[in-house]
């Protein structure tokens, strides 16, 4: 059993907590009065510590969850209402990167949704690889309620759900349900809400038991082939596996396999 290795970073006045233990860091979106809205110091924050996490190789998996009764609601239009179109600008964009910068982090990322999800909360869950979600948790994209049509959570939601059911979340702006999200496929799992951290927990230790650079290169090839055509997508991952065949970690798990023993993988 190795040690459990603990680091606390509280970002208290960006809103944002980090913590790490024992391989996992939990990023807590911390404004629960304001519901987590991501306001420009706390998607610098997460920029910060998205940007610590891509090299740290003590990391396995990522977690993003909110504090208080919401994960998050989405930008904070009262930080946004009266800004400059450049300041407005500004703060979509960096929206839009941080998001970008879940994908292409290493480690497997989840949203443990202990709450409320609107409009770039509900991008965020959308945008994370996996998904837990509290049963009380609720989900839209509401932002067509307010005259603003939520372009930038479309573009993580319409390639979780059918186009039919993300059309509808955002021409109607309605509320989903946790059942209803996992039976659309926003997210994976519906948990109670008291035992929702501890399942996170146990969906975590299950990612630490996989090899480490499998689930990296793994994880880079399943977005690159997502945006490719068919053939393109199976020329690149032919490559992958080709390549990943060759890796230390393949060679243990197919000896193991074979000499019908556990793997044996380097932390």
């Amino acid at each position: 059993m190795g040690a459990i290795m603990t680091r606390m970073d509280d970002r208290s006045d960006s809103g944002l907590l980090a913590r790490v233990e024992d391989g996992v860091a939990t990023l807590t979106l911390n404004r629960p009065r304001q519901f987590n809205a991501l306001s420009s110091a706390m998607l610098a924050a997460l920029h910060s510590e998205l940007d610590k996490l891509a090299t740290d190789e003590s990391v396995r998996v990522v977690v993003i969850t909110g504090s208080g009764s919401a994960f998050c609601s989405g930008h904070d239009l009262k930080e946004m209402h009266g800004a400059s179109p450049e300041t407005v600008a500004a703060l979509f964009a960096s929206c839009s990167a941080m998001m970008q910068k879940l994908i292409a982090l290493p480690q497997p990322v989840i949203a443990a949704v202990n709450g409320l999800a609107t409009a770039a909360g509900c991008q965020l869950v959308a945008q994370c690889d996996l998904a837990i979600a509290a049963d009380n948790a609720r989900f839209a994209v509401s932002g067509i309620n307010l005259g603003l049509f939520c372009s930038t959570p479309a573009v993580a939601l319409t390639r979780n759900v059918s186009r039919k059911r993300a059309a509808e979340m955002l021409f109607t702006g309605e509320f989903i349900e946790a059942e209803t999200a996992l039976d659309w496929g926003l997210v994976n799992r519906v948990e109670p809400a008291a035992l929702l951290m501890e399942s996170v927990r146990e969906y975590a230790s299950t990612l630490k038991a996989r090899p480490r650079a499998s689930l990296a290169s793994g994880k880079a090839l399943f977005y690159r082939q997502l945006e490719a055509g068919m053939r393109a997508a199976y020329e690149e991952a032919s490559r992958a596996i080709a390549s990943d065949m060759g890796s230390a970690e393949a060679r243990e798990g197919v000896d193991a396999f074979l000499g019908k023993r556990p793997p044996s993988w380097k932390a």
